[in-house]
């Protein structure tokens, strides 16, 4: 039996997908990695909104040091001066993706001598109360999704979310790939 709102099964560690009819500003066609998803809400950062700018050009104390290349994303509209590091690694072989979220500074250096791994800064992160995302979900604002090979494979921005979008089935490819103009069809 499950309690009064406990959330079953959790979404953490899956892609939250902005549907295509999901207008505003800060989610329309994004990508977001979900970290947390529980009873008391959910958290995430948004994968596809480069800022074309590096952790060196931040002015962060971590700016002069071996993470100076560090690309920055806008992670969403909460606390946006918030840097959140990000890292993962993939296994060709198994199709398996390994994550990093909030990992400490320290720790990714150390990771990144060890092995070959992607690394992104996000610039402040999205987040739900308690039940709001479960709300938004149930008008169907948002696609749930595996974390996939189009994450690693080096698209950015809108190309992202519609290489994802459209890789969900053959019904998903062509809602992706309507223009977000209706006017321009």
């Amino acid at each position: 039996m499950r309690e009064r709102g406990e959330i079953h099964p959790s979404l953490a560690g899956s892609l939250l997908l902005a549907h295509p009819k999901l207008l505003d500003p800060h989610f329309a066609r994004t990508v977001i990695l979900l970290s947390l998803h529980n009873a008391e809400g959910a958290m995430g950062v948004v994968l596809n909104r480069p800022m074309e700018k590096t952790l060196g050009e931040l002015g962060h104390e971590l700016a002069s040091g071996v993470l100076s290349d560090v690309p920055l994303y806008q992670g969403g509209p909460v606390s946006p001066e918030q840097l959140i590091l990000v890292a993962w690694e993939t296994d060709s072989d198994a199709g398996n993706v390994k994550l990093y979220f909030g990992i400490d500074p320290e720790k990714l250096i150390e990771l990144r001598e060890e092995r070959e791994i992607e690394v992104r800064g996000f610039l402040g992160y999205s987040g739900w109360a308690a039940g709001q995302l479960e709300n938004e979900m149930k008008r169907e604002s948002w696609i749930v999704a595996p974390v996939s090979q189009e994450l690693v494979g080096g698209l950015e921005g809108r190309e992202l979310w519609r290489a994802v979008v459209g890789n969900l089935s053959p019904r998903w490819k062509i809602l992706a790939d309507e223009p977000e103009d209706p006017e321009r069809n």
